[in-house]
């Protein structure tokens, strides 16, 4: 894998020589370990002309489960935890004779970016700006390899969570039994914190799990995801519980669901990123739930869940083959509940058989 990593350092380089920086120094933790291999949290990375060079506070090999660096990177461990790696890179690139530096703003707090400032008053900075974040967008055979596997994981926990019983749990207990049953399956842990909702808790983004236990008649809405090597997957499913579904939600279900086929079927490299928006809410909006509806239709996942690219009604830009993303449409009535849900797919081209669905648990309404 080193070799996949210096390949990525190199085209960062030759964009940093384009724009006049000879140097770029990196300290988003998802875009270091992009191009570093396994990083602890806080480390940064030095692209240099010469010399690539990975600093870090804690030791990078303690933790198995993050991965290591690149056999080819030269590491440097801080003489004490208390120190600064993005500061130690500055001072590396001055050591180096750097006369121009490109340094990450949207991850620098104005504190560190005055220390960077202090330890070399003599180089130019330049912002690099997310110039990392969109080379990680298009994904290689061994990324989306760990995507389809924490898809798997995340698949397998849901439907070991189905086969039990649910009436009288509460939201958190489930919660928890599914990110336990996301590492019995092999995943580092979950991709972000699992939101489970039932009855008028149901179809809320993002619902924090709380104490109401799950009752007859009750929408279940379950949203999770597994990390894997790093990688994130993402689901969201609704059911309903112990009965056959009201009217109200077999209506709202079927159009939450029409939607979210209409953005999956939208998904093809060079389609606009708002156009994958429109097509599904424009099926919701004609139901009457235009209000109700959140700021996107989807989002990017990778390393991150929530990177690039945004599916959104402002977003500019087209897709391209091999970018992982989620349509993830959602309607919540107050006090009656709501229906979510998410899929995590691969753009394809149509002659490669359109977008690839890694997340294949039934979206069919079932009463558990």
């Amino acid at each position: 894998m080193s070799e996949v990593y210096a390949a990525r350092r190199t085209r960062l380089r030759e964009r940093c020589e384009a724009a006049g920086s000879e140097a770029a120094l990196v300290s988003g933790d998802a875009n270091v370990r992009y191009l570093a291999g396994g990083a602890p949290s806080g480390a940064a990375l030095l692209v240099g002309p010469d010399q690539d060079v990975l600093f870090c506070a804690d030791d990078p090999y303690a933790d198995a489960s993050v991965g290591r660096p690149a056999e080819d990177l030269r590491v440097v461990v801080l003489p004490t935890p208390e120190g600064d790696p993005a500061v130690a890179g500055a001072e590396r690139a001055v050591a180096a004779k750097v006369g121009s530096l490109a340094v990450e703003e949207h991850h620098l707090t104005v504190a560190r970016h005055r220390a960077l400032r202090s330890v070399a008053p003599g180089l130019r900075l330049a912002d690099l700006g997310t110039a990392v974040e969109q080379q990680r967008m298009v994904k290689d055979d061994e990324e989306i390899s760990s995507l389809r596997i924490a898809a798997e994981i995340a698949d397998h926990a849901l439907g070991e969570l189905l086969e039990s019983i649910l009436v009288g749990r509460t939201e958190r207990h489930l919660a928890l039994e599914l990110e336990r049953r996301l590492i019995d399956h092999g995943a580092r842990g979950p991709a972000f914190p699992t939101s489970v909702g039932s009855g008028p808790n149901s179809g809320l983004v993002g619902h924090p799990p709380s104490d109401r236990r799950v009752e007859e008649g009750d929408f279940l809405s379950v949203c999770l995801g597994a990390d894997y090597r790093g990688y994130r997957s993402e689901v969201a499913r609704t059911f309903v519980i112990g009965t056959s579904p009201a009217d109200w939600q077999i209506e709202l279900y079927e159009q939450v669901f029409a939607a979210q086929r209409a953005g999956r079927e939208a998904l093809a490299p060079g389609a606009a990123y708002r156009e994958v928006d429109r097509a599904a809410r424009l099926v919701l909006e004609g139901a009457g739930h235009g209000e109700r509806l959140g700021p996107r239709i989807g989002h990017g996942v990778g390393l991150e869940i929530g990177e690039d690219p945004r599916l959104a009604p402002s977003a500019m830009g087209k897709l391209d083959a091999c970018v992982p993303v989620t349509v993830d449409p959602g309607v919540h009535l107050p006090g009656r509940g709501g229906v979510r849900i998410d899929d995590t797919l691969v753009v394809r081209p149509e002659a490669d058989g359109g977008p690839e669905l890694l997340t294949i648990t039934t979206k069919e309404l079932l009463a558990l």
